[in-house]
């Protein structure tokens, strides 16, 4: 309790930064760079992150913010296993969604959320169509584009992202990218050459990265070309 109470105290004093507690407290470098971690040995594809966030964000029934899909890969002795790979909206430095939004209702935020206007979207799915990540999808129920935005509603409260909130192995770990003590900025950097981030190809420069994937996966024998290594 103590620990919230200094953090509501801290708002009205400048940004925040992730501890680890759940928590955050204010950072003195200025505005934070929000960012995940997303370490897939403690992954166990049990999908509370998709229950946590459909019901935090109202997601029609079929439709996912996020979800932690499983892919068959083979070892090198031709073995078959199942390897997880949870998914969800990359918040890229270089959003190609926004670029082609005819109505200016993708933005990314002054934090580098990359979030949707409803009021001035036009639900025509050009941002879809662009996202190489295919995390964004017309929403059934309003009609308009709908994706993950880190639970910004949240984070704006001091709380942190459903999804990381609810994993049950801890595997998801959320924080400023720029602060190199918060949590996901010391994950990154104690598993450094384990990192990588999906289609680097594309130039977008994803703010979610993954730890210790499937060595099938990270060498794109499961989908050829998906991932391989970087830094934050």
């Amino acid at each position: 309790m103590s620990c919230r109470r200094e953090f509501l105290r801290s708002i009205a004093v400048g940004a925040v930064a992730w501890t680890g507690s759940g928590l955050a407290q204010a950072t003195p470098t200025g505005r934070p760079r929000w960012g995940m971690a997303i370490d897939v040995r403690l992954c166990v594809g049990c999908q509370s992150c998709t229950v946590s966030c459909a019901l935090e964000n109202r997601v029609p029934e079929g439709q996912y913010r996020t979800h932690a899909w499983t892919w068959e890969v083979k070892d090198a002795n031709g073995r078959i296993g199942q390897s997880p790979l949870p998914q969800l909206c990359n918040h890229c430095e270089q959003p190609p969604c926004v670029e082609v939004c005819p109505a200016d209702a993708t933005f990314r935020s002054p934090e580098g959320v990359v979030l949707i206007d409803n009021d001035r979207c036009l639900g025509c799915g050009a941002c879809a169509q662009a996202c190489p990540y295919g995390a964004r999808y017309v929403n059934a129920e309003h009609g308009k584009v709908d994706k993950c935005n880190f639970c910004l509603h949240r984070v704006n409260a001091g709380l942190l992202p459903a999804c990381v909130d609810s994993c049950v192995g801890g595997a998801r770990v959320f924080g400023d990218l720029d602060d190199p003590q918060s949590a996901v900025s010391r994950l990154l950097a104690a598993n450094k050459s384990q990192v990588h981030v999906l289609k680097p190809e594309a130039g977008t420069r994803p703010k979610v990265f993954y730890i210790g994937l499937d060595q099938a996966l990270a060498a794109g024998q499961a989908r050829p070309g998906l991932l391989t290594p970087a830094q934050a």
